[in-house]
């Protein structure tokens, strides 16, 4: 039987608690089930079969399936349910878009900014940098009672669609109002957590005013103290997509002909300046 991540989470338990109130279930890309529940998973049993045979000299077969992975990556979610602090109505939970303080909201510029002042104390700071005061906020002056969450949803809106994104970021970075805000692919790679992060870790082709975005990958993480991964030297950038097509096909003993007919019959893909190479 056929199927991809968006099935895997189905079957798993997780996709059913994913998405708006009100709306259907939103799958999340193919993060969840393929990456982490498949891969992440399977690459935590590789390291855990490595130590136990130093111990006892043997092998074993790591059994990393998808949906396994999927349903023990949500283990949270199931024992919150299970304790009644999580319905089965989604949209209406504290960490599913159901509270107003862990929810994103739309900018004057059409931006957005993730909030996810959980903690009381950190709520009560994002409440006085929105000039709201505890009794304007909540009647119960308590933010966990559901019954205000979606008043307080609407108020929030209305409050963050009067300034710009980058006018919150301003007023709300360093203070600990838990707020961020939501970053593009492209703006990711100049934000200032990237900078302080990467620039002093990476080759010149990594700085950032020399990041090309359609050769950029996330870098590689964790970052190992002793070890860290490092790109080989005179590496400046990620490879185009399929520039080593041709190459790797030749080693195998595959012809130029053979290359050019596959890549014409579009059963294969090569970056366009090596698929031009290809012709010679």
């Amino acid at each position: 039987m056929a199927g991809h991540d968006i099935n895997y989470l189905a079957v798993a338990g997780p996709l059913a608690a994913l998405g708006r109130f009100g709306e259907n279930p939103t799958p999340p890309a193919n993060i969840l089930a393929d990456f982490s529940g498949g891969g992440m998973i399977c690459v935590l049993g590789i390291l855990m079969a490595l130590i136990e045979r130093e111990k006892s000299g043997q092998g074993q077969v790591i059994d990393a399936a998808m949906i396994d992975g999927a349903a023990y990556l949500s283990t949270f979610v199931v024992k919150m349910n299970q304790s009644n602090l999580w319905n089965d109505s989604r949209g209406k939970n504290l960490l599913d878009t159901g509270a107003h303080f862990y929810e994103t909201y739309k900018t004057k510029d059409g931006k957005f900014m993730a909030i996810g002042a959980i903690e009381p104390k950190f709520y009560r700071t994002l409440v006085t940098l929105l000039n709201l005061s505890a009794t304007e906020t909540l009647p119960t002056n308590n933010q966990f009672d559901k019954n205000q969450w979606p008043a307080m949803k609407l108020k929030f809106a209305k409050i963050f669609a009067q300034k710009t994104q980058a006018e919150w970021t301003a007023l709300l970075t360093g203070t600990d109002a838990c707020a961020t805000p939501v970053l593009e692919w492209r703006e990711v790679i100049r934000s200032q957590h990237y900078i302080d992060r990467w620039e002093n870790r990476s080759n010149e082709g990594d700085k950032r005013s020399n990041v090309d975005f359609m050769k950029w990958s996330p870098p590689p993480a964790p970052i190992l103290s002793r070890t860290p991964a490092r790109r080989p030297d005179g590496f400046k950038s990620d490879p185009d997509i399929g520039e080593h097509t041709v190459e790797v096909l030749k080693e195998y003993g595959i012809s130029i002909h053979q290359i050019s007919s596959l890549q014409r019959d579009g059963v294969i893909g090569v970056a366009k300046e090596i698929s031009q190479k290809s012709r010679l």
